[in-house]
């Protein structure tokens, strides 16, 4: 991916806003157990973050998929993973289908607002006894003349409890497996709606995540985003979205973890040298960086196909898988170099331990990428 001094100039801009608006607050937001994000998200909007690829019809910047790799890699070098995934829900994750799909009265309504920073949303798919099989959600939206009566429970949902709406996947027929399901905008204040509990994490603490229900709420069929029934095929589609910003996330804060930990090791002496002194270090962490340039390269490839329009199902899902093995080395590593300091609540070592063991997790599991690779590849069907 070749960048011009217009992409350099909007790092630029991240890269102060992730410093002066994000990492000065951290600390106070893990403990919080979450962030402001109806106070951060209008920032992020003001320099154009929350839009960069949708029509400026509706606020958005009409960029291509290059300015959300360097959003991506920039909120990548702040000092948790929780925020900067909330965020990304917000970017990548809850928007896509409805800006590809979604009517011009939706979009108005709730696409806009959003890329204005004015309106917080979550993408609502998983559920307490489906997370990865999608196939699985029980969750269903009942026609009633021109409403949707939705009934159901929703689990892991970022962003949950400080939502406006929600892009909410429902079984709208009796359809079984992948079909008869559809996306439908649900704003959090229609009556049925509550947050039945917010979920504490291994990490990412200051992204509240919630579990949501949904008892008899009613909103318009209007709110559905494209065409009933089409919703499993539309979410498909919103999570290559999800795990390619998610994979240059990763990717970056990779890179941050290990060029701070070689600076631990230039200062921090034991046998009368600096730990960076010894050899097996050295290499383990070249070693380590090597790694981080192929898969920050492969992401990169992959964000060129999506400007020339070209399907990255296969490039995700290996992107995904990649970044989310390669992180857990990288934080292993780290906190092994920096010894007990590693291993204390007070260094960045721990949280960053914490919070990147999601990666393989979100967004589709490990074994979820094996699977969709796998049949990709023509194994596994009959």
């Amino acid at each position: 991916m070749i960048t011009t001094p217009e992409h350099e100039q909007f790092r630029a801009v991240v890269r102060d806003l992730v410093e002066n608006e994000i990492n000065p607050h951290v600390d106070a937001w893990e403990d919080a157990g979450i962030f402001p994000a109806h106070e951060l998200f209008p920032k992020l909007a003001a320099i154009g973050a929350l839009g960069l690829e949708y029509d400026p019809e509706y606020g958005g910047q009409g960029a291509d998929h290059s300015f959300t790799v360097i959003l991506a890699e920039e909120l990548g070098r702040a000092d948790c993973a929780g925020v900067p995934m909330g965020i990304a829900v917000q970017v990548a994750m809850a928007t896509p289908a409805l800006a590809r799909y979604g009517s011009h009265e939706l979009k108005k309504r709730y696409l806009e607002p959003a890329l204005a920073g004015e309106l917080v949303c979550s993408i609502a798919v998983s559920e307490p006894d489906a997370g990865s099989d999608v196939a699985g959600i029980r969750t269903r939206a009942r026609r009633d003349g021109d409403d949707w009566v939705i009934d159901g429970r929703k689990m892991w949902i970022t962003n949950g409890s400080q939502a406006d709406w929600l892009c909410l996947l429902a079984r709208t027929s009796d359809e079984g497996g992948y079909a008869g399901m559809s996306l439908i905008v649900v704003p959090t204040d229609t009556p049925g709606f509550s947050v039945g509990r917010t979920i504490e994490k291994m990490g990412n603490r200051s992204s509240d995540t919630a579990e949501l229900v949904l008892d008899g709420v009613r909103v318009p069929v209007s709110n559905t985003i494209g065409e009933i029934g089409r919703g499993f095929q539309q979410q498909m589609a919103q999570f290559q979205d999800e795990r390619m910003i998610g994979s240059y996330l990763a990717v970056s804060g990779a890179r941050r973890a290990l060029d701070r930990t070689i600076e631990y090791l230039r200062v921090r002496e034991a046998f009368g040298k600096p730990l960076l002194a010894n050899q097996h270090l050295q290499y383990r962490l070249a070693e380590l960086i090597a790694d981080v340039d192929v898969v920050h390269e492969y992401c990169l490839a992959a964000a060129d196909r999506i400007v020339a329009g070209e399907d990255v199902t296969r490039m995700a899902t290996i992107a995904k898988l990649k970044a989310g093995r390669l992180v857990r080395e990288v934080a292993d590593t780290a906190v092994q170099y920096h010894g007990g300091m590693g291993y204390a609540e007070d260094m960045w070592v721990s949280r960053y331990f914490r919070d990147s063991r999601l990666v393989s997790i979100g967004g589709g599991a490990d074994e979820v990428m094996l699977r969709v690779l796998s049949l990709l590849e023509g194994m596994g069907r009959r």
